[in-house]
């Protein structure tokens, strides 16, 4: 049984806004820790260890649910509307 209907959709992932980095963190020239995929548009955008939490104000502006690792080796990914990950 799926944790949620977000996390079980099975399409393939879009391709990432950047292979840089936040794309964000980028414009502003702020830094950031680890990266993060939009499951939904392909925004590649900070977590929230970094200090402008891109990832998680661009699923909230948008409503964009499930987000996913873009970190090597990292396959993890994390639905905002549940509050759960997979």
């Amino acid at each position: 049984m799926p944790i949620c209907p977000e996390l079980a959709d099975s399409t393939p992932d879009p391709v990432p806004s950047t292979q840089d980095g936040c794309a964000d963190c980028l414009a502003d020239g702020t830094r950031w820790v680890h990266l993060r995929l939009c499951l939904t548009c392909g925004r590649v955008g900070c977590c929230d260890s970094s200090p402008q939490r891109h990832a998680s104000r661009h699923a909230a502006a948008l409503k964009h649910p499930v987000i996913r690792s873009l970190e090597p080796g990292e396959t993890w990914r994390w639905c905002f509307v549940h509050q759960t990950g997979a």
